[in-house]
This record gives C-alpha cells, sequence and structure tokens, in this order.
C-alpha cells in the first residue's frame, strides 16, 4: 500500500485557507488570553483540578475554529464566555459557601506528621517517587528534618520543619541511600520503615513495622537540614 504524502501534510490545503488558518489562531489565542485573564488566575501554579477543567474546556473551544473550515468563530466565542461566566459564578458561590468549595476544590491533605507518613484507609492519590522527588527540592534529605507536610488543593506541598535541635532520624529520601531498602537487616540500629517512614531500633535479620505491618526497611540517617 503506497501513501499519499501529500495528504498526510497537506491534504486540500491551499495558500488562501493556510492564510486564513493563522488569522483564525492570532484571534482565538488572542482571546483566550483575554479571558484566562479575566478569570483572574496568575499562573498555572495556582491551578486547581476545577481550574484545570476550565482550561480545558477553553482550549477544545478554540482549538478547533483554529483549523477547520465548516466551525465559525463567533460560536467558539459564546462557548468560551459561557465558560467563563460558568467559572466566575461557581468560584463566586464557592466564595460564599465552605462546605461548597470543599466539594468543588477538595481539602489539603495530611502527608508527613511527626516526620512519618500519614496512614490512611485509602491509598495516597500521588507516587511516592514523585513525592521523594518533592522533598528532595525543598533539601530535605530524611523524613525526620519534617514536622508537617501538607498536600494542598492546588497540588502544591507545604512544609513545616523541625528545629535543628528537635530533629530526629528518619527516612532517607537520597536514591542511592534509599534504594538500599530491604527486608533482611545486616546488622541492629535504626531502620525506617519505606512505607510509613516509622523508625525503629532493629536487633533481628527481619522485622514487621509495628505502625503499617509493612517489612521493608532502610537504615535511617539523623543528619540537619541544610539552609
Amino acid at each position: 500500500m503506497e501513501i499519499n504524502w501529500k495528504d498526510v501534510f497537506l491534504n486540500d490545503l491551499t495558500f488562501t485557507f493556510a492564510t486564513e488558518i493563522v488569522v483564525r489562531t492570532l484571534i482565538m489565542f488572542l482571546l483566550i488570553l483575554t479571558l484566562l485573564r479575566l478569570s483572574g488566575k496568575k499562573g498555572v501554579r495556582q491551578l486547581s483540578i476545577f481550574e484545570v477543567a476550565i482550561i480545558i474546556g477553553f482550549g477544545s473551544a478554540a482549538g478547533d475554529p483554529m483549523f477547520t473550515k465548516d466551525i465559525a468563530i463567533i460560536p467558539s466565542v459564546i462557548v468560551l464566555i459561557t465558560i467563563l461566566l460558568l467559572y466566575r459564578g461557581i468560584t463566586w458561590v464557592a466564595a460564599k459557601s465552605e462546605a461548597f468549595e470543599s466539594i468543588l476544590e477538595g481539602k489539603p491533605m495530611y502527608v508527613i506528621e511527626d516526620g512519618q507518613f500519614v496512614l490512611t484507609d485509602e491509598d495516597l492519590t500521588f507516587a511516592k517517587d514523585e513525592f521523594l522527588a518533592e522533598l528532595r527540592q525543598q533539601s530535605i534529605e530524611h523524613l525526620g528534618q519534617v514536622r508537617v507536610a501538607i498536600l494542598e488543593t492546588t497540588g502544591n506541598v507545604s512544609f513545616y520543619y523541625y528545629n535543628d535541635d528537635d530533629t530526629k532520624p528518619g527516612m532517607p529520601v537520597l536514591p542511592k541511600v534509599y534504594n538500599l531498602k530491604s527486608e533482611n537487616i545486616p546488622d541492629q540500629g535504626d531502620y525506617a520503615c519505606t512505607y510509613c517512614g516509622n523508625v525503629t531500633h532493629i536487633k533481628v535479620s527481619q522485622h514487621q513495622c509495628g505502625r503499617c505491618k509493612k517489612k521493608e526497611w532502610v537504615k535511617a540517617i539523623d543528619t540537619l537540614r541544610l539552609t
């Protein structure tokens, strides 16, 4: 079967329609920028799940008219304005009602307390490797340096640290150290459970965590946080 490369790259594209695509794209792009400015958001890092859905709606409504000849710009503008009014209306209601805001945005979630992962009945809604990377980006070497970590509704993580005098042994987060985890304990000492971060002085070759009942451990460290 021979591939028609002209159909793949050009199809029935003409110079006139190519020029029209450029004009359509400029118009829709400027319109999106204007509507995002009117929405009141300052940056992507501040977006919640609800706001991400709004952005996706904006993109879907604005994208098709940029290159589809049969779709006019005005209907898409109506869609975009409707989405914007919906967003402003919902955020107004959320500002008046904490219960509605909680349903819409979710609630901040405690991830670390007292140098240990918070255990819940349900699995945490993020990958542990991703969270350990977030810890490293904050110059955190082990969980014993962290008093509290809160996963905000925007996806950011807020950290509250122990003072140097209060820092205690914790689960290391540096890859070369963390990857030494094992169910077999080579010698006695302070070890951190890799599932919940619980630190225990272990003497036997295998040990079950008294907090989460897991059996995988890594040598705990107690270095101070670099600031």
